[in-house]
């Protein structure tokens, strides 16, 4: 039962209810580094599915691969001109594969400190 719970808890992020007592700093602390690193492996991830689509797809080398998926990814647009059909194709869906890769790990990074915003201010109402 007790390793139910320790599930439970991780996949709901394990974040105290609204009738619990805030979390300590250190708990919060933590927090924020857990999703920093979950946010930077997650980037990683999607960093590499653009390394390897632009090299194979583009077709580019490594480091124009590189340069191309970071700044695809980082919404600043390509820098190379991709000539293939496939990697034209490949280069769309990516983009908004991008697009929801960002806007995952904004959410990532903030969660923590919405959740402890909100749930100050619920602390504060009793």
């Amino acid at each position: 039962m007790g390793n139910r719970n320790i599930q439970k808890a991780f996949l709901l992020g394990a974040y105290e209810h609204k009738s619990q007592p805030l979390a300590s700093k250190k708990v919060f602390m933590k927090r924020l580094y857990f999703n920093a690193w979950l946010a930077a492996a997650i980037l990683t991830f999607c960093l590499l599915i653009g390394i390897v689509g632009y090299r194979y797809g583009g077709p580019m080398s490594w480091i124009d691969a590189l340069h191309n998926a970071s700044m695809i990814l980082s919404g600043m647009g390509p820098v190379a001109d991709i000539k293939t059909f496939w990697g034209k194709i490949f280069s769309s869906f990516y983009a908004l594969f991008s697009g929801v890769a960002f806007i995952t790990n904004i959410g990532i990074l903030i969660a923590p400190i919405v959740h402890r915003f909100f749930h100050q201010l619920h602390v504060e109402e009793k």
